[in-house]
């Protein structure tokens, strides 16, 4: 299918996709009208097109690659002390309920010959969580893909999010958290070395 150029509205910001989005705008119409709504009314006009370019650009991380992400980003390693990036933000979709869940992404890496661009990691964050996702496996990815890219002496990731699907519905609790974790390489083997990450992050 063709890539085309989207523009988010009100944004400036423009994304290529190949998603059909005629088709997601009817099957956004459709769906107004099974909630009881009429997509017709002045307020829904343009509702189904906003639905089907706010969804591809959601889930846009089905349409990136790893080794697009990096772009080369990745450099000779001066030394083997622990790096730590924290805060990272996410917005994902919940594949339960197709609900958003999001919240900060926490990475630390042990070199072992190479270090990646610090903005690299953002954007390989970006790249799963714009994905319908589970947090879990959202650690997970980040921390492999990490391993594949750095090959370094370990990877630690840290997940802490808020979920949609919790507040809005069922038990609609409202300030509970969710904290997943991925680690390999050492920071699985090494109780001080995981230790030392997670001090970091208080």
């Amino acid at each position: 299918m063709e890539r085309k150029m989207i523009e988010v509205e009100e944004t400036g910001l423009t994304f290529e996709t190949e998603v059909d989005l005629d088709r997601l705008k009817a099957l956004a119409a459709e769906w107004l009208t099974l909630i009881g709504e009429n997509p017709e009314r002045e307020g829904l006009l343009r509702t189904p097109e906003r639905v089907a370019k706010a969804w591809a650009f959601l889930t846009r991380g089905y349409r990136q690659d790893l080794a697009e992400i990096v772009n080369g980003a990745v450099f000779p390693a001066e030394g083997s002390e622990m790096v730590v990036v924290k805060g990272i933000e996410f917005y994902s979709m919940c594949e339960h309920h197709l609900l958003p869940f999001f919240g900060q992404v926490h990475i630390g890496y042990i070199p072992g010959r190479k270090i990646l661009g610090l903005s690299k990691f953002a954007r390989i964050v970006d790249m799963f969580a714009r994905r319908l996702q589970v947090q879990e496996r959202l650690a997970v990815q980040v921390a492999e893909a990490i391993q594949e890219v750095l090959e370094p002496q370990g990877v630690g990731v840290v997940v802490e999010g808020v979920h949609l699907c919790m507040m809005m519905r069922g038990v609609e609790k409202q300030h509970s958290r969710t904290i997943t974790s991925a680690m390999l390489g050492v920071f699985r083997e090494s109780q001080k070395t995981r230790e030392e990450f997670l001090s970091h992050l208080k």
